[in-house]
C-alpha cells in the first residue's frame, strides 16, 4: 500500500515537470537563422549567442554587432536581411497553418533591413519603426531606422509609409522612397524617386545576406521546442 508520503513525492514530481515544461511549450518557432556574420545574438530572458539553423520564437529580440549581419527566415519563407548594429523584435505572429501567416508583426528598432515578403496573404504583414508603420503589398523593401529619421525604399511590389500621426504615402514604382523625420517634436514625411540610400551596400558586405531562400520544411522534436539543440 502505498504511503501519503510516497503520494506527496509524486504529486511534487509532477508539478515540478509540469512547471518546467510549461514555458517550453508556450514558446513559438517562427523561423529560423539562414546566414550569420560575426556576433548576432537574442535578447529574451537572457542574451544567447545565434548560429545557422537556430530556431527564431516569437516576442524575442534579434540584435547584430559592429561589423557583423544576419538573413533570417520566418515560417512563410519571409526573407528579413539585418546589417551592422541592428535590432529587431518579432512582435506578433499568428499562424493560419505551419507556412502562412495570418498575422505578422517585425519591430524594426534600428539599423539597415531588407525585407522580402514570403507566401502569406500580404495584408497580414505590418512592419514599424519607432516613426512609422509600413503596409505591404508584395514587397522587397529596403529599411533604415535611426535616431530621428526612417528611410522607407521600394525595390519590387508596392507599399504604403504611414506616420503616427496617420500622415501616408503610397510607394508603387521601383525607387520610390519614403523619408520620416522627427524633430523638435515634429514629425514629417516627404516622398521621393531619389533614394539618399539602399541596402545594396550592405549586400556586398556579407555573403548571402541577400539571397532569397525558402524555409526549411523541418519540426523540431519534442524534447527541443527551440530547435536549437538540433540546430534547426
Amino acid at each position: 500500500m502505498n504511503s501519503p508520503h510516497s503520494f506527496f513525492s509524486l504529486a511534487a514530481i509532477g508539478l515540478a515537470v509540469a512547471l518546467t515544461a510549461h514555458p517550453a511549450q508556450a514558446q513559438t518557432r517562427v523561423g529560423e537563422a539562414a546566414m550569420v556574420k560575426n556576433e548576432v545574438v537574442r535578447v529574451a530572458a537572457a542574451t544567447m549567442p545565434i548560429n545557422v539553423g537556430d530556431a527564431l520564437l516569437r516576442d524575442e529580440t534579434v540584435r547584430t554587432g559592429l561589423e557583423s549581419a544576419a538573413r533570417l527566415v520566418m515560417a512563410d519563407s519571409t526573407n528579413l536581411s539585418l546589417g551592422p548594429n541592428a535590432s529587431l523584435k518579432l512582435d506578433r505572429t499568428v499562424f493560419d497553418d505551419e507556412h502562412h501567416y495570418r498575422d505578422v508583426a517585425i519591430r524594426l528598432t534600428s539599423g539597415a533591413f531588407r525585407f522580402v515578403t514570403g507566401h502569406s496573404e500580404k495584408a497580414a504583414y505590418k512592419i514599424n519603426t519607432p516613426l512609422a508603420t509600413i503596409g505591404v503589398r508584395g514587397t522587397v523593401l529596403d529599411i533604415l531606422s535611426q535616431r530621428g529619421q526612417t528611410i522607407v525604399v521600394l525595390q519590387e511590389g508596392a507599399s504604403t509609409v504611414c506616420t503616427a500621426s496617420k500622415q501616408c504615402l503610397d510607394l508603387t514604382q521601383p525607387g520610390d522612397t519614403a523619408i520620416i523625420t522627427s524633430s523638435g517634436g515634429r514629425t514629417t514625411i516627404q516622398k521621393t524617386n531619389t533614394p539618399p540610400w539602399t541596402f545594396a551596400a550592405t549586400c556586398s558586405q556579407a555573403a548571402g545576406l541577400c539571397t532569397v531562400t525558402q524555409f526549411a520544411d523541418a519540426t523540431p522534436g519534442n524534447d527541443d521546442p527551440t530547435g536549437m539543440l538540433c540546430g534547426r
